[in-house]
């Protein structure tokens, strides 16, 4: 019996590997590119004075979700659109690393059930995260968390945690967000955890309504629950800053009237400069008033925010957005790698200057939406120590 299940059990074994093999190699790589296309495109031209300024400029992204494959970050991807040799040809000084955890099929922008069916457990499963990931939320924002903390140690990355780590310039700095607050599941001390796991700034909803209150795609529409303004005050304690990419427009005015504090939109765009993302984009008023307390917009690169996804689309939405809330209140936000189409992937950048030249900016906004005000956000508003 035991030379009978030694026989058997060898070809299992090898079969088990040859399967994980072709799952990590073949079959992932695929279902992330089609998830995450650039569009086909023949290299971009960028004028010299372009470059020029390019490489002078301090670059930050506020939303990327590249902790949510499984990808190689250390190396040059042919899928995607971020890894860390894209972001430093990008120029790239400054990545918010966002992390997804719970996400309903479809990602509807019309409207979502809070018990739709959630793809990040099948992705943490079928991608071999670790099993506690597979049935906890906040399992999965300390695994992602986890995965940074891993290229801080081999040197790579610097988790920004502090305004004085916004100094730092041997290294990409990269800050952790979580893309909604689904990872508390109802309890403040989970704050507390993920503060420690690195994180300096929690997005309030995603697609759905969660304790904290309603999302800009959820049924409800609703404003902060009582624990929601329980755990807004208490992120605000810890210093953790608020992002309201997803949230209610009456979450948002909520959370306005709640804290003096500023808070920012990640990854988004105006409904002035394009009409039909009323479903995805908070109204311009709000907009306005969060750049009155000091915050900052980030632009996103995707059709779901902007009307036009090309080089020039984006630079025209960034154009529009600095006529309506001003030069010091709009900043990059890509949502790169978040299962969206673009034009260019992080190393491509310089197309985005080379446009916004083209557009009649001048070089001292150019300097501010491609990154300054995002270094002056993040030093004002992250804990000092």
């Amino acid at each position: 019996m035991k030379s009978l299940l030694k026989w058997v059990g060898i070809p299992l074994v090898v079969l088990l590997i040859i399967g994980l093999i072709v799952l990590s190699k073949v079959v992932w790589p695929r279902v992330d590119s089609n998830m995450n296309p650039v569009l086909p495109h023949a290299p971009y031209s960028v004028s010299d004075a372009a470059k020029a300024l390019h490489d002078e400029l301090w670059i930050a992204d506020l939303h990327a979700d590249n902790l949510l494959w499984r990808r190689n970050p250390r190396k040059r991807n042919a899928h995607g659109h971020v890894d860390l040799p894209r972001l430093r040809e990008g120029g790239v000084e400054f990545q918010i690393f966002s992390t997804v955890t719970k996400s309903p099929k479809g990602l509807n922008f019309d409207g979502n059930d809070a018990d739709a069916p959630d793809d990040i457990t099948r992705l943490a499963q079928a991608q071999l995260w670790p099993l506690r990931t597979w049935d906890s939320i906040y399992e999965r924002a300390a695994y992602q968390a986890q995965r940074l903390q891993k290229l801080e140690k081999k040197g790579e990355v610097h988790i920004v945690r502090t305004r004085a780590d916004m100094e730092k310039t041997d290294r990409l700095l990269g800050l952790l967000l979580t893309e909604g607050s689904h990872p508390l599941q109802g309890d403040l001390e989970k704050i507390h955890r993920l503060y420690n796991e690195g994180y300096r700034a929690m997005g309030l909803q995603h697609f759905f309504d969660n304790e904290l209150g309603g999302s800009l795609h959820g049924r409800s529409q609703a404003g902060l629950t009582g624990f929601g303004r329980a755990a807004v005050k208490e992120m605000r304690e810890k210093g953790i800053i608020i992002d309201v990419a997803h949230s209610s427009a009456q979450v948002v005015r909520d959370v306005l009237a709640l804290t003096p504090d500023p808070i920012f939109i990640s990854h988004g765009g105006t409904i002035a400069h394009c009409p039909r993302t009323k479903n995805r984009n908070l109204p311009d008023d709000i907009l306005k008033q969060i750049a009155a307390r000091k915050g900052i917009i980030g632009i996103g690169y995707f059709s779901g925010v902007i009307c036009d996804i090309s080089p020039d689309g984006i630079a025209a939405a960034i154009v529009d957005a600095v006529k309506l809330l001003g030069p010091d209140a709009v900043a990059l936000g890509s949502d790169y790698d978040g299962t969206v189409t673009v034009s260019l992937d992080t190393s491509e950048l310089a197309a985005i200057t080379d446009a916004l030249l083209r557009k009649g900016m001048n070089e001292a906004t150019i300097r501010k939406v491609m990154g300054e005000n995002a270094r002056r956000f993040f030093k004002e508003n992250l804990p000092e120590e």
